[in-house]
C-alpha cells in the first residue's frame, strides 16, 4: 500500500490533516504526520521526515505532501538520506496539502497504483469550494 507523509511547519497542522485523512482512509492507508522541527517547534526536520518515510515505506511507494517552500527542501534532503532503492519510490506531490492528502487517501483505498493516486491528489488543485 502507498504510504502518505504530511510535512508541515506545524506539528498541529500535520496532525490535524492526518486525523481527517485517517477518518477518510478507514485506517487502511498508512499515514504519518511529520510536522515541526525535532524539538516540535515551527519548522521542518529532514530526520523526522526520513523516519516517517521509513515507517510507512513499501514497494508500492511513498507520497509526501508539503506546505511551504522549506518543507520541500527538507523533504528533498530526507529523500537523499534514504538508500538508493528507496529513493526511487518516494515522491513529493505538487498538490494542496489538505485537499491533496484527502484525495490521495481516498484513492489509495481503491487502487495501489502510485501514479493514479498522485494524479488524483494533483487534481485537487482544481477543486471548487463554491456551489453556486
Amino acid at each position: 500500500m502507498v504510504g502518505i507523509i504530511i510535512v508541515s511547519h506545524s506539528v498541529k497542522v500535520a496532525e490535524g490533516i492526518k486525523e481527517i485523512a485517517e477518518q477518510m482512509g478507514k485506517g487502511i492507508v498508512p499515514i504519518v504526520a511529520a510536522g515541526g522541527t525535532d524539538e516540535n517547534e515551527i519548522g521542518t526536520s529532514p530526520l523526522k521526515i526520513q523516519a516517517a518515510i521509513e515507517s510507512v515505506y513499501s514497494e508500492d511507494g511513498v507520497l509526501l505532501f508539503v506546505d511551504l517552500g522549506s518543507a520541500i527542501m527538507s523533504s528533498e534532503m530526507a529523500i537523499e538520506l534514504l538508500n538508493e532503492s528507496m529513493q526511487k519510490k518516494v515522491e513529493i506531490v505538487d498538490a494542496p496539502i489538505l485537499e491533496g492528502v484527502i484525495a490521495a487517501t481516498i484513492q489509495a483505498t481503491i487502487v495501489s497504483d502510485i501514479d493514479k493516486i498522485k494524479e488524483t491528489a494533483i487534481g485537487a488543485k482544481k477543486m471548487t469550494k463554491r456551489w453556486d
